[in-house]
């Protein structure tokens, strides 16, 4: 009979761990949480200083009553739950739901699971750490107080079932403020103009790009100014001013943490940052590996440390010398010492024997899990490895008053490169020629002038919100692809093309919160409440300060929102669109696609259509009524209601007026008016209309 208990979170870790132990050991696993807040209230009660009240999760009963056998029968129990926050909580509600011995039971903790760290763990048996434990349940509480608030607000102001969440609408917002950016963008008009030359005795000529004049950079404005100055340098003799040979280094990559691993597979493999997360789950947990077993092939995915542990880096290093060379090889830093608890205990994503090459398991692992698994591989061995060497040089021209320039640079060394090569390296020039000198003579052969207009800003994509909420302080490794995750299933946002996109009902939550609750979907304030909670797990705050501090503000501007928005409630509005089924004047509704009409007589009549909002505009191209239109998606856009014998489009609200210029279609663009045509480039304020 098994003497030890050992519980994980998931099936998968129990097959894995159990084949590392011996018979002496049973492993069960939990199937995540057991206990958390009850779905039919907030479950904290404010009135006896914000006591969370805990039930068993429903479905879980067997579960525990299965473990509770167990636990009797055994003589020692180690909680092997996931080394983060999330993990603790759950080892810490085990340990009260199963209320277990506290002389025998003991918390393990790996960051990979392989035989040896598994093994490694039992010889460093702790106690629960109750200050990770509090920092998740204060997250969690926050979360719930923030939810179970404001909430049905929304279900009185929009419709039932959409949910307001502490990062979630930061991260909405965001959204919709890039949306907003993009929509009120007037794009300006600029020049390049390049010069091509050739040089005496060499066959490749020279590109010169317009840099300015003596005084400085000049930027060229518009077509006038570009015909002016190749007027001017087609007359000048154009000289060598100045040579600069130089070096450059492109540092290795750091190895990936979980927001750079999502951000690096969406790029890369056009994965989503959940089905990132859920490969690398699978991954971690471990996979069966011809001639190996089953066996987790990475550390743990979800981290925001780069450290890697000794053994490990030293093992990558010897790989490289044996595989690439000695010159491949960077040499080992020293180390810094870190005063931060939480992100020393983990390791940067990495695979846990880097002699498993791609090429080794790719027969035991799907083709997602592979690319992903390669990805990994790649970036890991990289980053133990010396940079790329580049030979560079930059060329001064003068041409008269004026001055342009010419760079170039070679490839000398690969370092990195040769394992890890990301989309963004460009191929190199070759290197400008060796014998250019002061003294070259050169002829010009053409002037090329082009006509550019600058860019709005890109809409995010997956990867682009996730660095952002990186950089902003906002969520943790954990927390990254739950959010968009559920802010895509809200229909909050619609992805298209990789593209996020705001939605009517997204836009209308959004306007809400930024109304009613300012602070809630604040960036700093939910960085620094981050911040803080990172100061519990550390054990510098109690959780309950926290708590304290954060509820009444909540709660006094719920009470004011209810006051103002009950006088705003939407009601249904009455439209002249007759019912075709009983004859009623149809009512807009508001669905999670944003507005519908219906039937009035529901539930005898259940007729519903479209709304085709008219915006009182007509079609620039036809004549017709342009009406307010959305795609599949829920993306909005305007087109004229005679489609699609009529194709107008645009993204941006039409204006009645016409363009003064070229007679053209005005659309809005924030405070401004702007030309459908980027080449006419003309645009006012909206009030001088």
């Amino acid at each position: 009979m098994a003497k030890n208990l050992v519980i994980v979170e998931s099936p998968a870790k129990e097959k894995t761990i159990k084949k590392f132990l011996g018979s002496n050991y049973e492993v069960l696993a939990s199937q995540g949480h057991v206990r958390d807040l009850p779905k039919s209230q907030m479950g904290i009660d404010v009135e006896h200083d914000y006591e969370p009240k805990y039930i068993t999760i429903r479905g879980k009963g067997d579960v525990l009553a299965k473990l509770r056998k167990e636990v009797k029968k055994a003589e020692k129990v180690y909680l092997a739950t996931d080394p983060d926050r999330e993990g603790e909580a759950i080892s810490w509600h085990l340990s009260q739901a199963l209320k277990l011995e506290e002389g025998k039971t003991s918390r393990i903790t790996f960051n990979e699971i392989t035989k040896n760290a598994v093994r490694a763990s039992l010889k460093q048996a702790r106690n629960i750490d109750m200050d990770l434990v509090d920092a998740q349940q204060t997250r969690r509480m926050l979360d719930r107080m923030v939810g179970y608030s404001i909430s049905p607000l929304l279900w009185g102001k929009v419709k039932r079932g959409l949910s307001a969440g502490r990062v979630q609408s930061v991260a909405l917002r965001l959204i919709c403020e890039r949306e907003e950016e993009i929509n009120a963008f007037i794009p300006e008009e600029y020049w390049t103009i390049d010069a091509l030359l050739t040089i005496k005795g060499e066959k490749k000529p020279l590109i010169a790009k317009f840099y300015g004049n003596a005084k400085g950079k000049l930027a060229i404005k518009n077509e006038k100014e570009a015909k002016k100055i190749k007027e001017a340098i087609s007359k000048e003799i154009f000289s060598i001013e100045d040579i600069k040979y130089g070096e450059r280094v492109k540092k290795a990559p750091l190895p990936f943490i979980t927001s750079t691993l999502q951000q690096e597979a969406s790029k890369m493999l056009n994965f989503s940052t959940q089905k990132t997360m859920r490969l690398a789950q699978q991954l971690y947990e471990g996979v069966d590996i011809k001639g190996k077993g089953t066996i987790g092939i990475i550390t743990y995915l979800r981290t925001d440390s780069t450290r890697v542990a000794d053994e490990a880096d030293t093992a990558a290093r010897e790989f490289i010398k044996k595989t690439y060379g000695d010159k491949y090889a960077a040499k080992a830093e020293e180390k810094k010492k870190t005063g931060q608890k939480i992100q020393d205990a983990h390791e940067a994503i990495r695979p846990t024997d880097i002699a498993l090459t791609p090429t080794l398991v790719k027969e035991s692992l799907t083709r997602d899990q592979f690319r992903l698994y390669q990805l990994i591989w790649k970036r890991f061995v990289a980053s133990r490895m010396t940079g790329a060497q580049y030979e560079t040089t930059s060329v001064k021209i003068t041409a008269g008053e004026y001055r342009f320039t010419s760079a170039a640079s070679k490839k000398i060394f690969d370092g990195f490169l040769s394992v890890y090569n990301d989309e963004e390296e460009k191929t190199e020039e070759g290197a400008l020629m060796n014998g250019l000198s002061k003294e070259s003579a050169l002829t010009l052969k053409e002037i090329e002038d082009k006509q550019h207009f600058t860019q709005p800003p890109s809409h995010y994509t997956e990867a682009a919100l996730v660095k952002a909420l990186e950089e902003l302080g906002i969520g943790r490794p954990s927390t990254y692809a739950p959010t968009i995750t559920t802010i895509l299933a809200r229909r909050y946002v619609i992805k298209e093309n990789k593209n996020l996109y705001v939605t009517e009902l997204g836009e209308a939550v959004n306007q809400i919160m930024v109304t009613a609750f300012p602070v809630i979907v604040d960036a700093n304030f939910t960085a620094n409440m981050e911040s803080l909670l990172d100061k519990v797990g550390e054990g510098e705050i109690n959780w309950k300060t926290v708590v304290r501090n954060f509820y009444p503000d909540l709660a006094e501007a719920v009470a004011n929102a209810e006051k103002e928005l009950e006088k705003i409630v939407i009601a249904d509005e009455v439209t002249e669109e007759i019912c075709d089924v009983c004859g009623r004047n149809m009512v807009i509704k508001y669905g999670p696609h944003g507005k519908f009409l219906a039937c009035p007589g529901f539930p005898d009549c259940k007729n519903t259509k479209p709304y085709l909002e008219k915006i009182g505009v007509p079609c620039p191209k036809c004549g017709k009524e342009i009406v307010l239109k959305k795609t599949k998606k829920g993306r909005k856009y305007y087109g004229c209601e005679a489609n699609p014998e009529c194709d107008f489009m645009s993204w941006q609200k039409p204006s009645i007026e016409k363009c003064p210029q070229c007679g053209g279609a005005l659309v809005e663009k924030g405070s401004k008016l702007a030309c459908m045509d980027a080449q006419c480039g003309y645009s006012t304020n909206k009030q001088k209309i």
